[in-house]
């Protein structure tokens, strides 16, 4: 094979009420330098060694076998995968996700399986469970999605995310999220969840009306998740407050955390500056919807 690359951008789940069904890829991204090898081996970041297998025990190789084998694959041809990681780990921006949608990437060019965009998300939801992160991923934007283990449909918005902006204040510790999830109630009385259901309904209405103040009101509104997660992030009042003064629309716990994001329509970069001296002890990431979902290119890393 001839060495190529793969970009897969971050990606922000729930959005407040949209819980593991709605989230938007944004420009930050993880690329994989791919290239012949004897044996698989992947070159990983120092900072993110202790985190991530250099072997099979990868997710990425994980996620290509799984999709080789998927369509009558028994093995997949070796290679040498060189990360370039911008995605910080286990914080709430996809990164499980970047390594699940990379390893079907990866098989699919390998193998020259000729995957849709559908065939790598019912292959990634297979993996993941639900298509929250995974399918912005694969399709950029915003993506709307609803699996139940056979039925996989979805709804993709694009139009006017050019103009937002998506502030993500990140603290300096990690979340995992079966952790997160072990705080959630096993189950809702039907008025809340009418309720709860309801504040979902209006933010994806919003959303493809472009109603942003609304969209970020609905943020905010969320019943399914963030009220119970909230105790894991000390900081959430604090940052709310924060930017709600320098305009923001809403604010909202992407994923399962500990990742707070905060979006703005038309903000100027005086006061992004500002907030980011008020949130020192954070690390702020400035955003914009990525449109392209995952792709793959010729690299020039050489054999």
């Amino acid at each position: 094979m001839k060495p190529f690359r793969i970009h897969i951008p971050a990606t922000s789940a729930n959005l407040g009420p949209g819980f593991d069904s709605i989230g938007i890829a944004l420009n930050k991204y993880v690329t994989l330098d791919c290239e012949p090898s004897d044996e698989w081996h992947f070159i990983v970041p120092e900072r993110d060694q202790a985190y991530i297998p250099s072997g099979k025990e990868n997710l990425i190789y994980k996620s290509a076998l799984y999709t080789a084998q998927s369509q009558g694959h028994h093995t997949l041809p070796a290679g040498k995968v060189t990360l370039h990681n911008d995605v910080p780990i286990a914080r709430g921006l996809g990164s499980s996700s970047t390594a699940v949608v990379g390893g079907i990437e990866l098989a699919n060019h390998l193998l020259d399986l000729h995957l849709s965009s559908f065939e790598k998300l019912k292959i990634a939801c297979d993996i993941e469970g639900h298509p929250d992160n995974v399918a912005p991923a694969i399709y950029g934007g915003i993506m709307i999605s609803t699996y139940d283990g056979e039925e996989l449909d979805y709804v993709r918005l694009s139009s006017g995310l050019e103009s937002l902006t998506w502030l993500a204040v990140v603290p300096d510790y990690h979340l995992e999220t079966e952790k997160a999830r072990q705080l959630l109630p096993s189950e809702l009385p039907y008025k809340d969840a009418v309720h709860a259901s309801g504040k979902a309904n209006v933010l994806v209405a919003a959303l493809a009306e472009q109603n942003w103040a609304l969209a970020g009101k609905m943020m905010m509104r969320d019943q399914w998740h963030q009220p119970y997660r909230k105790q894991l992030i000390p900081g959430f009042d604090e940052v709310h407050e924060t930017v709600e003064d320098a305009g923001a629309l809403g604010l909202y716990l992407s994923g399962a955390g500990p990742t707070m994001v905060a979006l703005f329509d038309g903000v100027q970069d005086s006061v992004l500056d500002s907030v980011k001296e008020q949130l020192s002890d954070y690390t702020l990431f400035v955003l914009q919807a990525d449109l392209r979902g995952v792709y793959t290119e010729p690299s020039m890393v050489s054999n």
